[in-house]
């Protein structure tokens, strides 16, 4: 099963950081992204330039409106993704529990709505305990 790992952060710890600390952690991020592939769990990942940069574009009876910033007011901003192939969900969480950017902000993981999938809403009824 295909999960997307949603890395949140807030921009203000990541500027709060020194250099060499933010650049350890990148590396370690990468260092993450190396071992996935050697276990054959990577797909994808790509980081985000700052909040700052977004564009929202929303549609709503009939019209196009474009407002300048992100999605929504939040204290964490989407700073990146992943996405791993894993066994199940239990696996993913288990994958995404060691992504070095976890200790600054959080890492949502969600199965991928693959073509012919069904959606649903429902939880992962038996998620095993970290």
């Amino acid at each position: 099963m295909k999960c997307v790992c949603l890395v949140y952060n807030d921009e203000r710890n990541l500027e709060a950081l020194p250099e060499g600390d933010l650049g350890a952690l990148v590396g370690e991020c990468g260092a993450w992204v190396e071992d996935l592939e050697k276990g054959g769990h990577h797909v994808s990942s790509m980081g985000l330039q700052s909040a700052r940069t977004a564009t929202t574009v929303r549609m709503r009876n009939g019209k196009v409106s474009v407002i300048d910033g992100p999605f929504a007011e939040t204290k964490e901003q989407l700073g990146g993704f992943t996405i791993i192939d894993a066994r199940d969900l239990n696996e993913a969480l288990q994958l995404a529990s060691r992504l070095p950017a976890a200790r600054l902000g959080s890492v949502e993981v969600r199965p991928a709505l693959e073509a012919g999938a069904d959606f649903t809403t429902s939880p992962n009824p038996n998620p095993k305990e970290s």
